[in-house]
């Protein structure tokens, strides 16, 4: 069974929020989660209840239909797709500008959000069955600067992409102090029993931290996993070599080997462009 489309409406005039709400109680696939008065509330609410439809209207006081877009933009919250309410055509182009789905005109007409609804409703099945991951991943890198294959490697990989930011400092404590180092300064971590060394350009520091937790803290840009007990930044490798035995071994910029085991060497091959 189809999961329904959670609707929200945002509109300033009551009589306007009753008759739409009337109207969608029509689509059996729509249902109807809440409704707000003006666009403060709509910033509030939104990432409450998350519906997956706003029909949005674009002239209220305090914040206009765009302006509310932009508020959840800033707020790094997730985007639903949104359908513009107005009574004015003028605004649809800009409307389409900041990627709303769709609009209808006040008053609004039976057909025109018929198609509207039609229209969310195809894109809301894309985005269902996976295939809409790529509109977003190009949505989602225009707005942050994240390469857009990368982000389709994340959305593959189960990845959350709403305000995902790796750390640039990791905090190491030692007894009674607390030493800063920077991660793109770390060029691999090795296990030693229950700690963990990372060895950075100012030195060795010991830390005692799983690797899994060390490796889920690192940017897997940056960083990948040659064996069970190392993780290494590919910024500090020099060269990758391969030996008679058929073991492959990873050369940093200062002289250090590390060893690749065979469930790692792809990875690491794909990381370092091989």
């Amino acid at each position: 069974m189809t999961a329904k489309i959670k609707a929200l409406i945002v509109d300033d005039e009551p009589l306007a929020r009753k008759g739409l709400a009337v109207r969608l109680a029509e689509f059996e696939n729509v249902e109807l989660v809440g409704e707000c008065q003006n666009g403060l509330e709509a910033v509030s609410l939104i990432p409450q209840l998350r519906p997956d439809l706003v029909f949005l209207d674009i002239q209220m006081p305090g914040l206009n239909g765009f302006q509310v877009i932009n508020k959840l933009r800033e707020l790094k919250q997730p985007i639903p797709l949104i359908v513009f309410v107005t009574a004015y055509d003028s605004y649809a182009i800009k409307a389409f500008d900041i990627h709303a789905l769709d609009y209808v005109l006040k008053p609004i007409d039976e057909k025109r959000l018929k198609s509207a609804i039609k229209k969310v409703s195809e894109v809301f099945r894309l985005n269902q069955e996976g295939q809409h991951k790529v509109k977003l991943a190009k949505l989602v890198a225009e707005f942050t600067g994240d390469d857009c294959e990368d982000i389709l490697q994340r959305l593959a990989s189960g990845e959350a992409l709403e305000g995902q930011r790796y750390p640039n400092i990791l905090a190491i404590k030692d007894g009674s102090e607390v030493t800063r180092v920077a991660v793109d300064e770390i060029q691999w971590i090795d296990a030693a029993g229950d700690y963990m060394c990372v060895h950075a350009n100012d030195g060795t520091h010991i830390m005692r931290r799983t690797m899994k937790e060390l490796e889920e803290e690192l940017d897997p840009r940056k960083f990948v996993r040659a064996h069970r007990s190392a993780i290494v930044n590919i910024q500090f490798v020099s060269k990758m070599v391969s030996h008679v035995s058929g073991e492959y071994h990873l050369v940093l910029s200062n002289g250090t080997e590390l060893k690749v085991s065979r469930s790692h060497r792809d990875k690491v091959k794909q990381m370092i462009k091989i």
